[in-house]
């Protein structure tokens, strides 16, 4: 009796061992599958921004263009700009900034804007202002959404905050704004 007893102790043991092995080996392509959709996740991300990039670039030539026809004069056209607080630290990013002397219109670009992103522009707007006014910069300032694909919903939640929307049209992009449209002022 003492053999049989020894005998499944042994048995229960190796087994336990064998489980454990089991785990192990889980544990490893857990980790092997979290590297590699990390990975995955990165590489999906530089595409985004590359979509986004184009997006820019077939914004900018013809924007201040569309802008002139509804009445602004924007000498200055810039890009990519970082804004940073008092200790160096980037605060918020504008991707196209259409400037003169007592106007600036900061757009937003985004491959397909989400509600989110319009409200972050919103965001970036009050730092742009606060900034502004911390140097004593009296301009008006306005905003936009640009993108390739805008849905009607985004495009009426965009034009309800007070952006105008700049959407591609053909070869080339239009500004959206619904009849009695008043952008909102920063």
């Amino acid at each position: 009796m003492a053999n049989a007893e020894t005998l499944t102790f042994e048995k229960v043991w190796e087994m336990f061992r064998e489980t454990d092995r089991k785990f192990q080996e889980t544990r490893e392509q857990m980790t092997d599958t979290d590297r590699r959709m990390k990975e995955t996740d990165r590489i999906i991300g530089r595409l985004g921004n590359r979509f986004g990039e184009m997006v820019e670039h077939m914004v900018v030539p013809n924007i201040t263009g569309k802008f002139r026809e509804l009445g602004y004069t924007l000498e200055t056209v810039s890009q990519d700009i970082k804004i940073h607080d008092s200790s160096g630290q980037c605060i918020a990013e504008i991707d196209i900034l259409l400037e003169n002397g007592d106007t600036a219109i900061a757009v937003e670009v985004k491959s397909k804007p989400v509600q989110k992103d319009i409200k972050d522009h919103v965001k970036r707007m009050e730092i742009l202002r606060r900034r502004a006014d911390a140097r004593q910069d009296r301009r008006k300032f306005f905003g936009a959404i640009a993108g390739a694909v805008i849905s009607r919903d985004i495009r009426n939640y965009a034009h309800k905050t007070g952006f105008y929307v700049i959407e591609q049209s053909g070869d080339t992009v239009s500004i959206s704004f619904p009849e009695g449209f008043k952008p909102r002022e920063w």
